[in-house]
């Protein structure tokens, strides 16, 4: 199969494409790669010709890029809610505009399947535990928000094609990745942690939030994408596991008592209004799958990896925000200085 990953190179990209290309599949990554492609270089330096990288961008992408794939993966966007709001207009131009574009891309080159990545976070404010995929979508952020439109539109998209569109809410993700981030729950706490032996919980700590390691999220990609089409076209799944639903301040706690002397504090921000425990039944009851990655572990890998040196924890890279940041600077500051191509020469 040829499937082509939107986003190929981020968070979960980066984890995703080297289980496909072992699987024997064929890959294309488009990602505009504000991240760099470093995430990426060991599948290159290993699949060679059967990984292709395009630089672009998911509202402007050639429609020949799409020409012959058999899927598409649609990982892209702006990610993490603070980063969603410096742009609005950005965010829902990428987030919602571009994920309808792709998904016709796609079809017109030729792909019987989409899987759309959303997110837990649609739930927004949860009315009660155990939520399900018919429970109602009650998004507060921007990109709970744009993630919650995508998939109605992409959804009737599919009914009106004919291509198989499924639809993924993953749980907060977690877990070391060639492309690492830290403003996700269980890599800042436990980067805080081991770092600063301090942790700030934030809006009170009762709010829930399931969790699932990036590594189960790749391999739940792949089971869809080689799921028979009536089982999962037109459907919508939650990625996770029931025991992996934590609330933040118990997220601390074990945090904590993997990282020693780790000090618990409180911020003075406003109370986190997105509170949401979710059911992962209907993911194992169809497709047989599980996540089988714990919380616990995923710390313990993140600490190793931060203790043998393989992930900085200063790297700017790894913030999505601040990386956002730094490369709205760079293109005022060359918007202000170049002159015929040029800042220096």
């Amino acid at each position: 199969m040829h499937v082509l990953i939107t986003g190929g190179a981020g968070y979960v990209g980066s984890s995703l494409v080297p289980v496909l290309l072992r699987a024997g599949h064929q890959v294309t990554v488009v990602d505009r790669f504000y991240f760099g492609e470093g995430s990426l270089a060991e599948p290159v330096r290993q699949y060679g010709s059967r990984l292709r990288l395009v630089r672009a961008d998911v509202r402007r992408v050639s429609a020949s890029v799409f020409e012959g794939i058999d899927a598409l993966v649609d990982l892209a966007g702006i990610s993490n809610d603070p980063a969603c709001e410096l742009d609005p207009n950005l965010t829902t131009s990428v987030n919602l505009e571009g994920a309808v574009r792709v998904a016709r891309l796609a079809r017109e080159g030729g792909a019987s399947r989409i899987v759309f990545a959303s997110s837990c976070s649609v739930y927004g404010q949860g009315v009660e535990l155990a939520l399900s995929e018919r429970a109602p979508l009650r998004p507060v952020s921007l990109y709970a928000k744009c993630k919650a439109q995508a998939e109605s539109r992409l959804l009737s998209f599919g009914k009106q094609s004919g291509i198989a569109v499924t639809v993924l809410r993953f749980a907060t993700i977690f877990g070391v990745s060639p492309r690492m981030r830290f403003d996700l729950a269980v890599n800042v706490m436990t980067k805080n942690a081991y770092v600063a032996r301090r942790i700030v919980v934030d809006g009170g700590g009762r709010q829930w939030r399931p969790f699932v390691h990036v590594l189960d999220v790749a391999e739940s990609i792949a089971r869809t994408l080689s799921a028979p089409v009536d089982l999962v076209g037109g459907e919508v799944f939650n990625v996770g596991a029931n025991e992996n639903n934590v609330q933040i301040l118990d997220l601390a706690h074990r945090v904590r008592d993997v990282i020693g002397g780790t000090e618990i504090a409180f911020g003075d921000s406003d109370p986190d209004l997105r509170s949401y425990n979710v059911s992962f039944e209907r993911i194992r009851r169809v497709l047989d799958f599980k996540p089988c990655r714990t919380i616990e572990q995923g710390i313990v890998e993140i600490v190793e990896a931060l203790r043998e040196g393989r992930i900085d924890p200063d790297d700017r890279r790894w913030y999505t925000l601040k990386q956002y940041r730094f490369l709205a600077d760079v293109e005022r500051t060359w918007k202000a200085m170049a002159m015929d191509g040029s800042v220096l020469s």
